[in-house]
């Protein structure tokens, strides 16, 4: 495994971290149990990864603290969320403390590494920003956490109006950012000021469905193609990225896609999400592995820098395209 810092939490994280959300949960929406849920957490760890993230959204925050019985606390790096109140447009401060300590119980832990604001769209930020992190912050200093992030509302932000601001404001030590192949936004609007400001990153949707099923990768360029988006050569191909899979570069699409994100600056930690072992070894390796060849880097810019938006599939369903 390889490691690196988390910004300027100081915190030495594997570059490969383990998502307990998405579509898999840990298996658990795929009819695995909680015991094997606990069996391939262990699993990654064993393979050297210290970085699990979850959130009291997922559902998942009890098997990962099962997970860590028995543990040395200082192995494993914990991050969980607090997303807003269903029905409800703004986090309130009540509300954050809540769901604070219940995820502490949950996951039988006296504190968390990360507690990260969830999906915190542009128009909640200010408020977000001015009236919940004091509050958040009195109970950072009764030791319930160590380090504050946010997260984005990617499918509802593809330009990351928000996250261009959290990357320049003081608050925020963590930020978790969408980025990917046909998804580079970050590239200028949030890595410049994250890496400037020392934020510490974790990537989502580096792969999703539009990498992992080729269906929906073919759908996705039809529609693209058809807006004038990218070259209607794309659209005709069964195999539009077909072109990263050769001697020298990716074994697979999934294979490029985990190291295209994993190798741009300005990444601290790929997130992957899985339910089956070797999946976990496979997409550890990829992340592991070295960076893509440039020409098929420079191509993926050529091809696809300009879209916003695309392959941002929420759980269980893919959104359509969108410039």
């Amino acid at each position: 495994m390889d490691y690196t810092t988390l910004g300027r939490t100081g915190l030495k994280v594997s570059v490969a971290g383990l998502g307990c959300g998405g579509n898999s949960r840990l298996g658990l929406s795929t009819g695995k149990t909680e015991a094997d849920a606990v069996a391939l957490i262990r699993a990654a760890i064993d393979l050297g990864v210290n970085l699990i993230d979850t959130a009291a959204a997922y559902g998942t925050e009890g098997v990962v603290g099962q997970a860590l019985r028995g543990l040395a606390r200082d192995k494993v790096v914990v991050c969980t969320k607090v997303s807003r109140q269903p029905g409800e447009k703004q986090f309130t401060g009540e509300w954050v403390v809540q769901s604070l300590d219940n995820s502490l119980r949950a996951l039988g832990l006296e504190y968390v590494d990360v507690f990260q604001l969830h999906a915190v769209p542009p128009a909640g930020y200010e408020h977000a920003r001015d009236v919940i992190v004091p509050v958040l912050l009195k109970e950072k200093a009764k030791g319930k956490f160590g380090h504050l992030g946010i997260t984005e509302t990617a499918p509802n932000d593809p330009n990351q109006d928000m996250l261009y601001r959290a990357a320049r404001d003081p608050q925020w030590e963590t930020a978790m950012i969408a980025f990917h192949m046909m998804h580079q936004v970050s590239r200028e609007r949030v890595f410049p000021a994250t890496r400037a400001n020392g934020v510490g990153t974790l990537m989502m949707f580096a792969v999703r469905s539009i990498f992992a099923r080729p269906t929906h990768l073919g759908g996705t360029m039809r529609e693209l193609a058809a807006s004038g988006q990218v070259l209607a050569e794309l659209a005709e191909s069964d195999d539009p990225l077909g072109f990263l899979v050769h001697a020298g570069g990716a074994s697979s699409v999934t294979d490029a896609a985990y190291r295209y994100v994993r190798h741009e600056p300005g990444v601290d930690v790929v997130l992957f999400g899985t339910g089956d072992r070797d999946h976990l070894r496979t997409n550890i390796a990829s992340i592991l592995a070295p960076p893509l060849p440039e020409a098929d880097r420079s191509r993926l810019a050529a091809l696809f820098g300009h879209l916003r938006g695309v392959g941002l599939d929420l759980p269980n369903r893919a959104r359509p395209a969108s410039a």
